[in-house]
């Protein structure tokens, strides 16, 4: 994450406004004037001083100036000041932990409780709640085997994780050689072992591609066989998302376009996916700003993330996307206290 602007090198006064601009703007999402600020901090300011102050916060890139308004909005920088040194995070009341702790009742199946947990952080937030199932759940390829059969046809013996056999017969143009075989299948232990099957997926399709420029015959034959043995795995869920659609009620984010870029990238799941995965050792929560999050789709988001776990060891992360202009008082404790009943729910199934 990109270094916060050192709040001390801005005055007291400079610090009080900015704060106050950034609260008006996430309560009502209208850039924020002058004479607002002056009518509404006790600051005895006129707006000419007031302008002078979010002049120069604009110029150290704490505040932005959209062109269809005279007001001021946060940029990420700003959020990112806002969120490190003059947040006040509130504690959540007893009822609100009292109803998580409800809904996460061991009781239900594993997998229920994970899809029950995005539900609960997509009600009580009223934006989208992500569950990363845990890491012993997810499919990775631990090695691929290739037998001949008659009629060129071959058997594809997938080791998914530790133990779990899938067996699948293709058929190729032409009669392979046990050492041809062996060569190819070789080669995709080499490329693939120890990756989750959507990543797998996704290489094969990207080398595809590349292969037209190839002429090694043993790459080739092995990524085409591979392509008939990995697609039509049925793969698991890597997390469980709810509530996406109530990003369509932010104003920030209703941009039909926009809302279709996002909407593709939880259905491919890749991007968040690898979001969630950079922050499994974080911490505590962890919280991506717009652009931070390294993915144009999420420019205009934000993700707080919290990692859950068991007995000490970490299993996976949840937390709640939404807007850049997002109640982070609220959001983080909901995001951290989920995080920890959840982790104290799956103990319970050891």
């Amino acid at each position: 994450m990109p270094q916060t602007t050192n709040p001390h090198q801005l005055s007291e006064r400079s610090l009080y406004l900015f704060k106050s601009l950034v609260e008006h703007f996430i309560a009502d999402g209208q850039p924020v004037g002058s004479r607002t600020l002056a009518r509404d901090i006790e600051l005895e300011l006129s707006p000419a001083t007031i302008r002078n102050i979010m002049a120069d916060l604009e110029d150290i890139g704490l505040l932005h100036s959209p062109h269809t308004s005279a007001g001021r909005i946060p940029t990420v920088k700003g959020y990112r000041l806002f969120v490190d040194s003059l947040l006040r995070v509130h504690q959540l009341n007893s009822r609100e932990i009292e109803r998580i702790a409800e809904e996460l009742n061991p009781g239900q199946d594993k997998q229920a409780l994970l899809k029950r947990t995005s539900n609960i952080l997509s009600e009580i937030t009223r934006l989208a709640g992500v569950v990363m199932l845990p890491r012993t759940e997810q499919q990775s390829l631990k090695r691929v085997e290739f037998v001949s059969l008659t009629d060129n046809r071959i058997l594809v013996i997938l080791v998914i994780n530790e133990s779990e056999i899938q067996n699948r017969i293709i058929h190729t143009a032409r009669i392979y050689t046990p050492s041809e075989l062996q060569q190819a299948s070789n080669y995709l232990n080499d490329m693939f072992a120890g990756k989750d099957l959507p990543t797998i997926r996704s290489e094969i399709l990207k080398e595809l591609k590349r292969m037209k420029e190839n002429v090694n015959q043993i790459m080739q034959t092995a990524i085409e066989m591979a392509q008939q043995a990995f697609m039509n795995i049925e793969p698991r869920d890597d997390y469980v998302l709810a509530g996406q659609t109530n990003l369509m009620d932010v104003a920030e984010l209703c941009d039909v376009e926009r809302l279709k870029k996002l909407f593709d990238s939880f259905n491919q799941k890749r991007d968040i996916l690898h979001l969630l995965e950079q922050s499994i050792h974080a911490k505590g929560v962890q919280i991506f700003i717009g652009e931070e999050a390294g993915y144009d789709v999420l420019d205009n988001c934000s993700v707080v993330i919290s990692p859950y776990e068991v007995e000490g060891q970490i299993l996976g992360v949840l937390g709640v996307i939404g807007p850049t202009r997002m109640h982070y008082e609220r959001v983080i404790p909901i995001v951290d206290i989920t995080a920890k009943m959840l982790g104290s729910a799956l103990n319970s199934y050891n």
